[in-house]
């Protein structure tokens, strides 16, 4: 073997609740009823427009994806959320693994956030004992099941725990199908157990917090929420129980459940908040996939949706509806815009703070009657 790994196993994480967290549940959910930050009227105009496509959307069963990154959790919008999902407004939800690390913690322990600069120079920036364990315990349990990495946390969290089978119970099936598709998931629970890391039967954890957690809401509310990590990326990798084959796995499912939602998003609506890397690349890949599955078939592309992306970014005024930018544009550069500008349909960018942005949105939405 060409180079040197570390060893995970070497690393010993602290308890979560002797971490700085810079935030608490108090602090920074949002009551559904705040007044939202004041935004000019030609963007709230653009907020209306989305509310407007967003109706006849719903109204006509389509899909009205929502794509969202950590900041919206940790800026307080886990009710807001949770209220477009309850009216029937989202039919997808999708984030990266840093936006559920956030909601988890804000659901088990009150608090989330810590300051990298110090904890990296120290050693422990991501190193907390419950984080990675609890994770990484909801994606195994839920990958013996299929499930992917949304659906499987959110049970979690929603179940406070869960119910695992027992080891040979485990040996049994992977004897009797071992090369049944969920055999390796089996086999990775195993392991863990075998190593001490999951206990056999029941794991009771209680979530105090729930109403912090979108991840749990969409479960509760059965809408799914994908989740797309990646391997590396997130503090959960820095734990001895570190397995990328089970959080790949969960995220695979999750892909997978993606592209279907693509599938329907035939004048459809797509809204990406804050995810400026994970969104746009994981969208252009499953949309390649759906029009080549669907070009197959002799079917159309996907066609006639709308793309609504917001972030805090100079767009430098330029209307993406017209196509792309000049070099010498500002918005040039905005490479997320790019993306998703080149994946059919229209495509705005909303300049704006997310959190009032979604606000002002469910403002608009709760004009009307919900569905």
């Amino acid at each position: 073997m060409i180079g040197i790994k570390i060893d995970p196993q070497k690393i010993k994480p602290l308890p979560l609740v002797k971490r700085n967290s810079l935030s608490t549940v108090e602090e920074v959910l949002v009551p559904l009823d705040a007044e939202p930050a004041v935004i000019g009227d030609a963007l709230m105009s653009q907020v209306k427009d989305c509310a407007g496509r967003i109706r006849e959307a719903r109204a006509n069963g389509k899909a009205v994806m929502m794509i969202y990154g950590a900041h919206l959790i940790k800026n307080g919008a886990a009710l807001i959320l949770d209220n477009l999902i309850a009216n029937g407004w989202l039919s997808h939800l999708a984030t990266n693994g840093a936006g559920t690390i956030h909601d988890w913690e804000y659901a088990w322990l009150g608090r989330s956030t810590e300051c990298v600069r110090s904890n990296v120079a120290t050693g422990t920036f991501g190193t907390w004992e419950e984080t990675g364990r609890y994770i990484h315990l909801a994606l195994l349990a839920g990958g013996c099941e299929g499930l992917g990495y949304g659906e499987a946390l959110g049970r979690f969290i929603t179940g406070d725990g869960a119910d695992l089978p027992a080891a040979d119970e485990l040996v049994s099936m992977i004897a009797a199908e071992p090369a049944h598709e969920l055999a390796a998931a089996r086999a990775e629970l195993l392991h863990a157990m075998r190593n001490g890391s999951v206990p056999e039967g029941r794991c009771d954890l209680g979530h105090r917090w729930k109403q912090a957690s979108v991840v749990a809401s969409a479960y509760r509310r059965g809408v799914p929420l994908t989740v797309h990590p990646g391997i590396g990326y997130d503090i959960i990798s820095n734990h001895p129980m570190f397995n990328g084959a089970a959080i790949g796995r969960a995220a695979h499912v999750d892909f997978q459940k993606f592209a279907g939602t693509l599938d329907q998003l035939d004048g459809g609506v797509v809204l990406s908040i804050g995810s400026a890397i994970m969104g746009p690349q994981v969208f252009e890949k499953a949309l390649s996939c759906v029009n080549h599955i669907r070009l197959q078939g002799g079917r159309e592309i996907v066609r006639d949706h709308s793309i609504h992306v917001v972030d805090l970014q100079d767009g430098g005024n330029w209307d993406w509806t017209q196509g792309e930018p000049p070099v010498t544009s500002a918005a040039y550069y905005l490479r997320f815009c790019k993306t998703f500008a080149r994946m059919g349909g229209s495509m705005h960018y909303l300049q704006c703070d997310n959190l009032a942005f979604v606000q002002h949105l469910s403002r608009a939405l709760d004009d009307v009657n919900p569905l």
